[in-house]
């Protein structure tokens, strides 16, 4: 019998995938762009009824009861499927890995609607995170419908993600570039050129809704001068303590959030709901999850203590936000925090320094790319975003000094990548049924790893998981003991779907021990 486990390997398989990947990209393209177009009208509406509302304060009950009724509506969403709560990327690497099994039809709908309900509302939520979720499910179904195998549904889930936050932010390299970064952790060719083919067609279709310019663009950027180059490991290193500050935060949520024991935990969105209503009649320029505070920053001028009072105003209500567990993702929210601290660094530069005023615009980019990056753990994806997003390559080689500093000073205190550390918390290793339907996973033999230059039979391999070959470049070569591993392999391994994590922990701790404690 055929091994349904194993990719189909027939003539034109990658022209196959690419052709796969170009119509998720296109269905995704038009589900995010949808999404992302109902957010902008609601969002607007939101705001001029704050307008509206400043002046006519009788009518401020009827708006307390209507955001009661979001939030209660939101949270039976909630409730019938907690698979559509927060960011929805914990939830995209938990499915990868086997962890957590998503009904695709049922947070295709229940994701849209309650995201464009809770960014709407103006919570300090970004639309990133649920446009990923959204492409992955969009994936899922299209390999439902084409019977695919599991391998298949993967790769083809992963494009859908790709092609989720390419759309989100016309970001089609970073699209591809996260999953192979922060979901994948590694480089597989089909993948790739699945989810490249998928980032690239729903840019595509986004571009035909909102135009080309870049999500961010701030006009343009003159090059930061040699000579001021020593600024930019004091950067990356202001920005990796910050961003390991709101690690520690951000996964304390959900203990700080258990307090409220007067609210079942699917009715906790009424918390940033109700909050939300005072910044929303002070201060409804603040609303939402940053975009236009990034783009105020690059045209107003900021003291140094507004900056500062900003940064804790956005900090603490992102959190709040986050933390109810509305449908709703941190990466705008990340990127408009490390907007504030890099245009903090560059106010006090100028104050201390002399530094031309024109520079701060830089210190703005450069502080979003290392706080995300940090944060993440993703540089690459973080270099690529910030780049494509605000339409300019000149500051290359200053994004990657901050981008480095930052990454060895989270990784220095044993800071996890976020998304990782957020799965963790949502799905508990004990939890899981270890038997059952087997699964192929694929761990990569980087350069630094033991298992470079081995037989199979001197490596001591987990239990509960059998080798059955190694792909080498285009090849696929089956495996017997003698078999020696070279750096640049992928293991192919079959085991239980629930035991995918565990082996690859405990590969990563004999391959990597030096490492595998961070």
């Amino acid at each position: 019998m055929k091994n349904v486990y194993e990719i189909k390997r027939l003539d034109g398989t990658k022209i196959s995938f690419i052709g796969k990947g170009l119509l998720i990209g296109v269905v995704a393209g038009f589900v995010v762009s949808l999404f992302r177009l109902s957010i902008s009208f609601f969002s607007h509406t939101v705001f001029e009824w704050y307008h509206y509302l400043s002046g006519h304060l009788f009518l401020l009950l009827p708006w307390v009861i209507f955001s009661l009724l979001v939030a209660y509506f939101i949270g039976k969403l909630i409730q019938s499927d907690p698979n559509i709560k927060g960011s929805g990327i914990p939830q995209v690497e938990g499915q990868l890995r086997g962890q957590i099994t998503i009904n695709w039809l049922s947070v295709l709908w229940k994701k849209f609607i309650g995201g464009v309900l809770a960014l709407s509302m103006g919570l300090f939520l970004g639309r990133e995170g649920p446009s990923i979720q959204l492409g992955a499910v969009v994936g899922q179904g299209i390999s439902e419908k084409f019977k695919a195998t599991k391998a298949e549904t993967k790769i083809l889930i992963s494009s859908g993600a790709s092609a989720g936050l390419s759309a989100a932010f016309n970001a089609p390299i970073a699209g591809l570039l996260f999953t192979l970064e922060e979901v994948h952790h590694s480089f597989s060719p089909l993948v790739l050129l699945t989810a490249f083919s998928a980032t690239l067609a729903s840019n595509f279709v986004s571009l035909h809704f909102f135009g080309l310019k870049p999500v961010l663009y701030i006009g343009a950027i003159k090059a930061l001068p040699l000579h001021y180059y020593w600024t930019l490991p004091l950067l990356g290193i202001l920005v990796g303590l910050l961003a390991l500050m709101y690690q520690k935060v951000l996964l304390h949520m959900g203990q700080w959030y258990s307090k409220l024991t007067i609210l079942p935990s699917y009715l906790y969105g009424i918390v940033p709901l109700i909050l939300v209503i005072p910044i929303g009649l002070f201060l409804p320029q603040f609303l939402g999850g940053g975009h236009d505070i990034i783009l105020d920053l690059n045209t107003i001028s900021f003291s140094a203590t507004s900056l500062f009072i900003l940064f804790l105003f956005r900090f603490i209500f992102s959190m709040i936000s986050y933390g109810s567990g509305l449908p709703g993702g941190i990466f705008l929210p990340i990127l408009s925090l490390g907007a504030i601290i890099g245009v903090f660094f560059g106010v006090i530069l100028t104050q201390s320094t002399g530094l031309d005023d024109i520079y701060i615009k830089n210190f703005l980019i450069l502080a979003m790319a290392g706080y995300f990056a940090a944060i993440s753990k993703a540089p690459l994806t973080a270099m690529v975003l910030i780049t494509e997003m605000v339409g300019s390559f000149s500051h290359l080689m200053a994004i990657g000094v901050v981008v480095l500093i930052s990454y060895v000073v989270i990784d220095f205190f044993n800071g996890k990548p976020i998304y990782e550390a957020l799965l963790e918390k949502l799905v508990h290793t004990e939890d899981i049924d270890i038997k059952g339907k087997k699964t192929i996973i694929e761990f990569p033999v980087l350069v630094e790893s033991t298992f470079d230059d081995q037989q199979v039979r001197d490596i001591n391999w987990p239990k509960d998981m059998l080798l059955t070959s190694i792909r080498r470049g285009e090849s696929e070569i089956l495996t017997h003991g003698d078999t020696l591993i070279h750096a640049g392999d992928t293991l192919i391994i079959l085991t239980d779907e629930g035991m995918t994590q565990y082996i690859k922990d405990v590969l990563a701790e004999e391959s990597y021990p030096s490492t595998s404690n961070k």
